[in-house]
């Protein structure tokens, strides 16, 4: 079976011998529009200023091809994707551990960590740990976390209800500010969970 030449899908553009148009639209190495010309002008005309003939719009008819230097144009494209990675903002999920009869004080402690939180742009996964016969009584953890969600009312929205699971019972808040870009490499990655436990 005979497998047609092109087959194989390249993202990178094609340059110099490798663009098979007999003709192209150039464009010169200081951004001028030269025109249509035949393949091997535009070859000779790269090769004269020492750079490359690059194909920039392949399904333009005639393609368009730009003389420039490949590598560098190859390093810019590639900056441009390393910032946008670094700009784009990276959702972390903290979690807070509470219990049913946890004392109003640590109570307190806990909601200003979870307010910190949320002010920061970061969502927060609750959790009401039970022990024992606390596990009978699943509404105590509940209220808990309605009072909790209740009380962040400006802060944030509660993404995921209470939801029991085990000994367990969950809840995630989401913050209703966005979370800001993150600056330069300087700064250091926050934890990526916070987990604290009320005795």
């Amino acid at each position: 079976m005979n497998k047609k030449e092109g087959a194989v899908i390249s993202t990178e553009p094609r340059i110099n011998d490798r663009i098979r148009t007999p003709e192209v639209r150039l464009i010169g190495f200081t951004g001028e529009q030269v025109g249509v010309v035949d393949i091997d002008t535009a070859l000779r005309m790269a090769e004269e200023v020492g750079l490359d003939l690059v194909e920039i719009a392949p399904e333009a008819k005639p393609p368009v091809c730009k003389i420039m230097d490949f590598g560098k144009y190859k390093y810019e494209i590639a900056q441009k994707a390393r910032e946008a990675r670094q700009n784009q903002t990276h959702i972390v999920v903290k979690e807070m551990r509470l219990r049913p009869k946890i004392e109003p004080h640590d109570y307190e402690t806990k909601r200003s960590h979870i307010e910190k939180f949320l002010k920061g742009g970061d969502k927060v996964k609750v959790t009401i740990q039970f022990r024992g016969r606390e596990q009978a009584r699943p509404e105590i953890g509940y209220r808990l976390l309605m009072k909790l969600s209740e009380s962040l009312a400006e802060l944030a929205f509660v993404e995921f209800a209470p939801k029991q699971e085990g000994r367990n019972m969950t809840m995630v808040l989401g913050p209703l500010v966005k979370k800001s870009a993150p600056k330069k490499s300087s700064e250091k990655p926050a934890p990526e969970s916070v987990a604290a436990e009320s005795e």
